[in-house]
């Protein structure tokens, strides 16, 4: 598509009626609660699904590569927002031992042909929090800044050509489209700089969906311990860093970086959130630790209450969920941090889930397996035990998110324990996340062999105190100590992390490596 069809396209979105939009989706809201309170939307039994986000590296430099759209569609892998981004989903499966085998299986069966295809073309798909080696002959900020204007509309040089990610840039709503971390500070002129960074999002579809809240809150109190289990993004491309000390850089970064660039490019900034409301700072923070809900009818008001960047003409079809897709398409930018969906092709599949979007790309597909399983077991178990933990202050839920954004395994938690002791030890704190992984996993079917199989890379991380991030850190820590430039340090240790993933991508762990 050329820049002028693209802005063509651009400019058509931008012209549909916001009022009109907004009052369809209300509408679908209502025949939406009507249908989760008939029982549409329930499953006779949980279910599981994944989403897995790549980047592409030169395999001879390890610089960030842009992936030809062509061998993207070849490859059967989605478009993300950049260029050199690519994703790929698991089919949903029934959370059971054949269903976390064919989650591990699929992503297998799907990673094996396409790294071999990409090898052709001299490409290495990466599992990574954020890349820091920019393309050859580029520095990261020109490749996350280019952009052109072609018939007044702003178009970013390097991104996918996605109506919905180009409209951001050309909307009255203020992304603040800036990096803004420690000793880091960007501004562009679209949304571009988010796609420094990759995740895995693991998906937990409801048995009963009128329960999504009590599941949802759990969810929000088991955020943090899981975001330190798998932090691995520490370091920005060296570029992107202010004029100060190698060694400041290095000791203030903290273990996940890719948390504070989705808010900070997504968000308005905090003057402009003040000042187009009077609801304080909070009010138009759409990349947010999301409240806790008491109905599911308040998780379907809170996405038609939510900003709509970019109302579009919602097209209609076959499907059973076009019946609300002025509703789906508002939730494409209801970006919490875990978050309530609903939808499914036909009616009987027609489901209510929780995507947990917190976590970064992990080194390995057994490492993201492991956190799908963790997370599955986990909201098994404590909804089934009516665990105390549910009744930790969102304050304090939230808290420990950050936290363990900042710190990984060495932030300060707390967490109420099955018998009801408030506690901020690591170790009791793991132990009992992990034993209640476990016994949701036998619950659905798994010997206590499997269950323990997939949270055993999670485990010892815990034992060894060395997250992905914390493999990073400790790497590039010693090179600065030693008196290797930033610049060299961060890319030898991302040459090394590539090098690894190589070896280990299909068929080892993050565990192999130590």
């Amino acid at each position: 598509m050329s820049a002028s069809e693209l802005a063509q396209r651009v400019r058509e979105a931008l012209s549909v009626d916001g009022d009109e939009f907004e009052a369809r989706a209300a509408e679908e809201a209502e025949w939406l609660k009507a249908e989760v309170r008939d029982g549409t939307f329930d499953n006779t039994e949980a279910i599981v699904g994944l989403e897995l986000e790549l980047y592409a590296v030169d395999d001879r430099t390890d610089a960030l590569q842009r992936v030809p759209r062509n061998l993207l569609e070849l490859i059967g892998f989605e478009k993300e927002l950049g260029l050199h981004n690519a994703e790929m989903q698991t089919s949903p499966q029934p959370l059971n031992e054949h269903g976390l085998e064919a989650q591990l299986a699929e992503l297998r069966a799907n990673l094996a042909p396409a790294l071999e295809q990409t090898h052709t073309e001299n490409i290495q798909l990466v599992s990574d929090g954020m890349w820091t080696v920019p393309p050859n002959g580029e520095t990261a900020s020109g490749y996350l800044c280019d952009s052109v204007e072609e018939q007044g509309i702003r178009i970013a040089t390097n991104m996918s050509a996605a109506v919905r990610y180009h409209a951001m840039a050309n909307t009255d709503y203020p992304s603040g489209m800036a990096l803004d971390a420690p000793n880091v500070s960007l501004q562009a002129d679209t949304v571009m700089p988010e796609s420094l960074i990759t995740s895995i999002q693991p998906h937990y579809q409801i048995p009963h969906a009128p329960d999504l809240p009590e599941y949802f809150r759990y969810a929000l109190r088991i955020a943090g311990p899981l975001v330190a289990l798998g932090v691995n993004s520490p370091f920005f491309p060296p570029d992107l860093y202010d004029d100060v000390p190698d060694s400041r850089i290095v000791d203030e970064a903290h273990m996940e970086h890719r948390i504070g660039v989705f808010e900070s490019v997504l968000n308005p900034r905090e003057d402009e959130r003040t000042s187009r409301d009077g609801a304080g700072a909070d009010a138009q923070a759409k990349v947010r630790f999301p409240k806790d809900f008491e109905t599911v009818e308040a998780a379907i008001d809170d996405v038609v209450a939510d900003t709509t960047i970019v109302p579009m003409a919602a097209s209609t079809g076959e499907r059973f969920d076009d019946a609300f897709a002025h509703l789906r398409h508002k939730h494409g930018s209801y970006w919490r941090w875990v978050r309530p969906v609903f939808d499914g092709p036909t009616r009987s599949a027609a489901n209510a889930r929780i995507e947990f979007r917190p976590l970064s790309g992990q080194p390995t597909v057994s490492d993201a397996v492991a956190f799908q399983a963790v997370f599955a077991g986990l909201m098994k178990s404590l909804s089934r035990l009516e665990h105390p933990v549910r009744s930790l202050e969102w304050e304090t839920a939230e808290e420990n998110f950050y936290a363990a954004a900042r710190d990984g395994l060495r932030a300060d938690f707390e967490w109420i324990t099955a018998d009801g002791t408030e506690t901020s030890a690591v170790d009791e704190i793991y132990g009992e996340l992990f034993e209640l992984a476990r016994e949701g996993l036998e619950g659905r079917g798994l010997s206590t062999e499997q269950a323990l199989g997939y949270i055993q890379p999670l485990k010892e991380r815990v034992d060894r105190r060395l997250t992905p991030a914390r493999w990073k850190h400790e790497q590039v820590q010693t090179a600065v100590d030693e008196g290797v430039p930033l610049a060299e340090a961060i890319w030898g240790m991302q040459s090394r992390y590539v090098d690894r993933q190589s070896e280990t991508l299909l068929d080892g762990s993050f565990t192999d490596w130590l």
